[in-house]
């Protein structure tokens, strides 16, 4: 086991040594709610971390994929409800100049945790939802890259989740307005 890991490190060392992969962290405030014919939340503040890589084709195209926890989730009347995932975006990127790309792809996203705060004030409960959301999440995601040096990156997208957060026939689904800062190494 210690043998490939090594193997795969000096890979993706060797790989961005080529100057056509970089590969970087990344943090980002988002505004996510719940969307579809049987919802009606609100936006609810959130964040987002994690790493990404970007693997260019040549000056007009490029892959990136990245690996981010999200706190998403959406607000109705006094309940809170959150949806934290594994998100893993597959970003297609057209560069339209050498410092702006136009990003689009689907992104998987992994539940790793569920619970609803109902109440106001002092008088707040909270449980747990896992049982009553769905494990993995679909969606698209469609943005803007742009380099703001040679080593940071400032990120803008939507994400429309395509698949139902609960479990059941209601029409509920993720969206997600991300505004993110990325450090490329």
């Amino acid at each position: 086991m210690k043998k490939v890991f090594l193997m795969l490190a000096a890979v993706l060392v060797s790989m961005s040594a080529m100057a056509q992969v970089q590969f970087g962290v990344k943090a980002g405030f988002d505004m996510t709610n719940f969307w579809g014919s049987d919802t009606k939340h609100g936006m609810q503040p959130n964040y987002q971390i994690g790493a990404l890589m970007e693997y260019k084709f040549n000056d007009k195209f490029a892959l990136g994929p990245e690996v981010v926890f999200a706190a998403q989730g959406g607000k109705f009347n006094h309940q809170t409800f959150n949806v934290n995932y594994i998100n893993v975006p597959v970003m297609v990127k057209f560069y339209v100049n050498p410092d702006v790309s136009i990003d689009l792809g689907p992104q998987l996203g992994i539940n790793v945790y569920s619970k609803v705060t109902a109440g106001s004030g002092n008088t707040k409960t909270t449980a747990d939802w896992k049982d009553g959301t769905k494990a993995v999440d679909l969606g698209i995601g469609i943005g803007a890259s742009y380099n703001l040096a040679e080593h940071a990156k400032l990120q803008a997208r939507y994400t429309l989740g395509v698949t139902n957060v609960y479990d059941g026939n209601a029409d509920c689904k993720n969206g997600n307005i991300q505004i993110a800062f990325a450090w490329m190494f």
